[in-house]
C-alpha cells in the first residue's frame, strides 16, 4: 500500500471502482483489463497495483460495494416499525433487488473468477459483506412468526435462487431469436417479477 492518507486510499480505490463500474456498463467483464481501467483514472495506470494486484481484486470491490449498498437498504427495511405483510416483504425484495443489475450479473456470471484471482485478504474482506447482508436479511425475516429453522431454509433457498436471476431475467436478441427457433415457449419476465414470484414461492403465499 503507497504511503499517503487514508483518505487518499480510500479516495484511489473508490476512483478505481467506478472507473471499473463505468466500463462494466458497456462491456464485458472479459474485456475489460486493467489497462482500460487505468485509461479513464487520473492518475498513471502503473499506480492501480498499488492498491489491487489484478483485475478481479476491483471487480470483486465493486461486487462489495453493490452488496454493502442492498445491506443498508435491508436494514432499513428490517428497523422499520411498520408491519409488513410476507407479499409486502417479497415486493420490497424484488424491487431491491431490480436496482442492483451489476451486483446480479457479476453474481451470476462472474464470481468464481472473482474470488480465485484475488488475494485473501481481499476475499475476506467481501465474505465479511456477504455475512452481514445475511444477517440483514435475517433481522427482516425476525418480522415474521417464523422459527430458526424457517428463517435458515428461506436464506439458504434465496440466496442461491438469487444467483440466478440475472441470465434469466436479461436477456440478449441473439439468446431470444435461439429460443424463437428451437420452438421454446418461454415466458420472459423482469427481474423484478422472477424474484417477487420465486420469494413468494418460498414464503408459501
Amino acid at each position: 500500500m503507497p504511503k499517503g492518507s487514508k483518505q487518499l486510499t480510500k479516495d484511489r480505490e473508490n476512483e478505481i471502482i467506478n472507473a471499473c463500474a463505468k466500463l462494466y456498463e458497456s462491456m464485458s467483464f472479459k474485456e475489460i483489463t486493467i489497462k482500460e481501467i487505468g485509461n479513464i483514472t487520473s492518475f498513471k495506470r502503473s499506480s492501480i497495483y498499488n492498491y489491487y494486484n489484478t483485475k478481479e481484486e476491483i471487480f470483486l470491490s465493486l461486487l462489495k460495494r453493490e452488496y454493502e449498498q442492498w445491506t443498508q437498504e435491508l436494514y432499513f427495511a428490517a428497523n422499520d416499525e411498520k408491519i409488513l405483510t410476507k407479499k409486502e416483504f417479497a415486493e420490497f425484495l424484488a424491487h431491491s433487488l431490480e436496482k442492483r443489475e451489476t451486483m446480479l450479473s457479476l453474481l451470476s456470471l462472474n464470481l468464481r473468477d472473482m474470488e480465485d484471482n484475488s488475494h485473501i485478504e481481499k476475499l475476506v474482506e467481501f465474505k465479511k459483506v456477504y455475512g452481514e447482508t445475511i444477517n440483514a436479511v435475517r433481522k427482516c425475516l425476525n418480522k415474521f412468526d417464523m422459527s430458526e429453522r424457517e428463517k435458515d431454509d428461506f436464506i439458504y433457498s434465496f440466496f442461491p435462487f438469487m444467483y440466478g436471476i440475472y441470465p434469466y431475467a436479461v436477456v440478449t436478441d441473439k439468446q431470444r431469436k435461439a429460443m424463437a427457433e428451437a420452438g421454446i415457449d418461454y415466458k420472459y419476465m423482469s427481474i423484478y417479477e422472477f424474484t417477487l414470484l420465486g420469494t413468494k414461492k418460498l414464503f408459501g403465499i
